[in-house]
């Protein structure tokens, strides 16, 4: 029999997801798309925004495969610069909001940027990187600012090298022909590494990739059509795990958000009648801990996806009971957000909440839109045994992993050594092939030769009452070579000593596990809820050797 060999069809169009834009202009025009304080947009005016924008960019001199960034928070204006800039053949850098003038100069310079969009609340950090640009003798991009809505007397005085952003949409044409991709792996947005170990490098995704994770999103997450979705998720990491594109799919509600605190997203639930949202487990946390006055009855079950950095379980277990359904999920900003889903077993239903919890902390299987995920040795790459002890490295494989680091072959080629990306994060695969983080490889602690899994030690400690927060690294040590190191945040109105928090973990875990110091402050975060432990790490360092001092 003779083999087929007719490949794609002639009319085949490259896959994007623009096009979830265009269908739900169509199958959702005058239901709502976006919601924020007295804003209101249905999906048919979202569609024609974003194509006026697309048409402005490109009257503005922006052409196929430029980088347009943006500076801003989960407002409309950051929606739509994700539908409208590749829809010019632009490719999105959204920047984190947390970032000072000169980190924000620093990736402006890298991308190249031709154009970035300012909220009004970041122009002073802006106007701090275009100086610092500007001395440097670097081009400088131009600024489109996006104003205070409900102040017009604080606006700056505008120059001619500042546009607002309503007044820039009205240059662009309604009727605008979108520029497709011309191949589906051709780039739509540019993602900056959250530099919680080291500089951030820039993850190219494709289109391929964004539809892929999109569709992926909308499954593990059971997102049914017109879902309410509450944006607590920064946009800017990993263009909102691609919800921002998945919720257009759907035709759902965007309900935004600027600042995430627990009294708002109580009041959004219970105003908008919200189905979904996701966070990392500090966004989990506020919850859990909110005060009686910020609480609201909820109006229904909200799905809840978080990822970000391992949950403790005791916090899935409180949000459980506080009426939230958790969808744990796992992944990395080279994965476009979410990578796995901790998939749930109906005969789980019948185990104890604890230990429920526990196996939901895992970080479960791949998505359907991921290929492959495996647990390897990184020197021989093979692939270590499924008995839920033997730690190895979490690998990917797949149309959802980033095509590479912008403008960084060498980084590129380490981190795809062996046709698989390597994360990094160390790990083990259990028998029924769920996945268990175990910490980044450069966290473990090696004492006295004793490997020891931060995650866990950070797991009992949040099992403490009075624990709100906690992070675990190394401390040197001229005897052990390291010995854990605590640092906590205790919860409003509770007090808790060191040496009570070092018998607390004595008591549950092997003693060499427990930390022999324990330092109470504020842990240092990325705006997407990690933990910064290359700060802590320096800490720690700072403090020298316990067994030295010990001897004095």
């Amino acid at each position: 029999m003779a083999k087929a060999t007719l490949k794609c069809s002639a009319n085949y169009v490259p896959l994007s997801p623009i096009s979830f834009l265009e269908r739900s202009a169509i199958v959702y025009r005058d239901r709502t798309s976006i919601v924020h304080g007295d804003i209101n947009f249905t999906w048919k005016q979202t569609h024609e925004r974003c194509r006026r924008l697309a048409s402005a960019l490109c009257r503005r001199g922006i052409s196929r495969g430029d980088v347009v960034a943006s500076l801003a928070p989960n407002i409309p204006e950051t929606y739509e610069l994700h539908f409208a800039v590749p829809m010019a053949g632009a490719i999105l850098s959204t920047l984190n909001i947390r970032h000072d003038s000169a980190m924000v100069a620093v990736l402006l310079s890298h991308s190249q940027a031709k154009i970035i969009f300012v909220d009004y609340q970041f122009l002073d950090i802006a106007n701090g990187a275009l100086k610092v640009l500007s001395e440097k003798g670097s081009p400088l991009p131009s600024l489109i600012l996006i104003p205070d809505p409900h102040d017009s007397v604080s606006r700056p005085k505008l120059g001619t090298e500042i546009t607002e952003y309503e007044f820039l949409l009205a240059e662009g044409e309604a009727e605008f022909a979108v520029v497709r991709p011309d191949d589906e792996c051709d780039p739509i947005s540019l993602n900056y590494t959250s530099g919680t170990t080291s500089s951030p490098k820039g993850v190219v995704y494709s289109h391929r990739g964004a539809y892929l994770n999109s569709m992926a999103a909308i499954l593990l997450n059971e997102m049914q059509s017109m879902p309410m979705y509450l944006w607590t998720v920064p946009m800017f990491h990993c263009n909102g795990w691609c919800l921002t594109w998945a919720v257009a799919a759907q035709g759902g509600t965007n309900v935004c958000i600027r600042n995430v605190t627990a009294k708002g997203i109580f009041d959004s639930i219970a105003k908008h009648r919200v189905t979904h949202m996701g966070g990392a487990p500090t966004v989990l946390n506020m919850i859990i801990n909110a005060l009686p006055s910020e609480r609201r009855p909820l109006p229904g079950r909200v799905t809840v996806m978080t990822g970000a950095a391992p949950p403790p379980p005791r916090v899935l277990f409180e949000m459980e009971e506080q009426g939230f359904n958790i969808t744990h999920a796992y992944g990395l900003t080279e994965t476009y957000g979410p990578g796995t889903i901790c998939t749930w077993q109906p005969e789980w239903d019948s185990l104890p909440l604890e230990a429920r919890a526990k196996l939901k902390a895992r970080q479960g299987v791949p998505h359907l839109g991921m290929e492959e995920l495996d647990i390897k040795d990184p020197v021989t790459m093979q692939s270590v045994a499924r008995d839920g002890n033997t730690v190895g490295e979490v690998m990917f494989r797949g149309n959802t992993v980033m095509n590479g680091y912008l403008n960084d072959a060498k980084a590129t080629e380490e981190a795809f050594q062996g046709g698989w990306f390597h994360t990094g994060d160390l790990g083990v695969i259990h028998p029924d092939g769920y996945i268990e983080l175990k910490d980044r490889s450069k966290d473990i602690i090696i004492s006295g030769g004793e490997n020891i899994s931060t995650i866990e030690v950070e797991s009992v400690i949040f099992s403490h009452p009075a624990v709100l927060e906690a992070a675990v690294v190394g401390r040197p040590d001229e005897h052990w070579g390291e010995t854990p190191c605590a640092f906590l945040k205790l919860k409003e109105g509770h007090a808790a000593t060191a040496q009570e928090i070092i018998s607390y973990c004595r008591e549950r875990l092997p003693h060499y596990m427990a930390p022999r110091t324990v330092v109470f402050e504020e842990l240092p975060k990325t705006s997407t809820g990690k933990t910064q432990k290359f700060v802590l790490r320096a800490k720690a360092k700072a403090m020298g050797s316990l067994s030295k001092q010990s001897k004095l």
